[in-house]
């Protein structure tokens, strides 16, 4: 979904919803739920089918406070009374393991909870159960008016071809990094830091080697392993920006996973097939003020952080948990405060996950630099970080999400 934004609306099949809702991702859903229960009607629009966003393979780590707020709001809670939790990690660095215990830190844990796991529940939520409308499939979504009082979407559907518009009061940007929403705002609003890396991100089809997430710092390149179920294990390999993936074949995979995460004691690594191989380009964006007159930008519509902190949909979970609870108590109740202080609210954590992604950066590639000197400080970081408990205090907190908000 891709088309600009203008003024004016065509003619048309012409619906109205107070809010319309653009991507049915964690953000999207969540927001929509959100308004459901609240008794406001809203439509959904997604460009997949719902098949595709109940398998898409996407992140896996919902911190604690995005768990109680996820139940608060009666969601995904027999999914997440289900999923497995970590208590610490594990650094791997010179061939020594070293555990970090960041819940005897915080008492705060991560829940294992892939994201089509969590946007099956949601969109099972908002569509089957509290009755909300949804259209899978949409093509050549344009936003209208949005500086106006009297906003309006259109659309083409899936099955007729035939463009409709959808009048409405409010749009949710929640379509992700490539979507419509956010090329409706100037370019100059987005800020963006480039790591010059890439990660190679698989999934394999083999139990995890490990009974927590295991992060490799390694001279010849940072490799991470993250389990995801029983069966399936999420693998990071950096490799170079615009890699290709077919230069790694399943041999060269795990003969580099084999290298870059030995370490005296550790198990060995439980092979299997790969069933995902792409290279994510490391960088960071952040488009401020998220808000342009009756849009607002929700998850990575208005920020992205690399998946080096793991920060992605706890941070879009953030925005829908703010976003909604705003638009709810203005369409219900006139409260307008929530909307008018949306976007600072969102931008405080934001700018906490994105400076810890930075810093944890220079400590996962700083060894791999080939600059002695940031391979040098990086080793100082770790040894300040695993040895001064005020120093792993800090950590644990940004690590969990404990406080980002301040």
């Amino acid at each position: 979904m891709t088309s600009p934004s203008s003024s004016h609306a065509p003619a048309g099949d012409r619906q109205r919803f107070p809010v319309v809702i653009v991507g049915a991702g964690p953000a999207g859903l969540t927001v929509g739920n959100i308004l459901r229960a609240a008794g406001v009607d809203c439509l959904v629009l997604e460009a997949e089918t719902r098949e595709f966003i109940e398998q898409r393979p996407r992140a896996g780590f919902v911190e604690e406070w995005a768990v109680r707020g996820l139940r608060a709001r009666g969601l995904a809670e027999e999914l997440l009374e289900r999923a497995p939790t970590q208590t610490e990690c594990e650094f791997r660095v010179d061939g020594a393991r070293h555990r970090f215990r960041y819940t005897e830190l915080t008492g705060h844990r991560h829940f294992v909870c892939p994201q089509p796991l969590l946007v099956t529940e949601l969109v099972r939520e908002y569509a089957d159960v509290r009755g909300g409308a949804i259209a899978f499939g949409v093509r050549d979504v344009r936003l209208h008016g949005i500086g106006t009082d009297r906003p309006s979407v259109s659309y083409r559907c899936a099955d007729t071809g035939e463009r409709r518009v959808v009048d409405c009061d409010f749009v949710a940007g929640c379509d992700g990094a490539r979507g419509v929403t956010r090329t409706a705002l100037p370019a100059e609003r987005t800020s963006r830091h480039d790591y010059g890396i890439g990660w190679l991100a698989l999934l394999a089809e083999a139990p995890p080697s490990s009974d927590c997430v295991v992060f490799g710092i390694h001279p010849g390149g940072f490799a991470a392993h993250m389990a995801r179920s029983p069966q399936v294990t999420r693998y990071y390999l950096e490799c170079p920006s615009g890699d290709d993936p077919d230069n790694w074949p399943h041999e060269r995979v795990w003969a580099e996973l084999r290298r870059r995460l030995a370490a005296t004691g550790a198990e060995p690594l439980t092979e299997g097939r790969l069933i995902e191989k792409r290279v994510l380009e490391m960088h960071n964006y952040v488009v401020e003020p998220m808000v342009s007159g009756r849009l607002f930008l929700a998850g990575d519509a208005a920020h992205l952080t690399a998946p080096i902190a793991a920060k992605g949909m706890n941070l879009a979970l953030h925005d829908a948990f703010l976003l909604g609870d705003a638009l709810a108590a203005r369409l219900t109740t006139g409260d307008e405060q929530g909307l008018r202080g949306y976007g600072a609210a969102s931008l405080r954590r934001v700018w906490q996950y994105q400076e810890f992604s930075l810093w944890l950066s220079d400590v996962f590639h700083g060894a791999s630099s080939g600059d002695p000197f940031r391979a040098g400080t990086t080793l100082a970081r770790l040894r300040r970080l695993l040895a001064s408990p005020p120093a792993a205090a800090a950590f644990a907190d940004l690590y969990i999400g404990k406080n980002a908000d301040h």
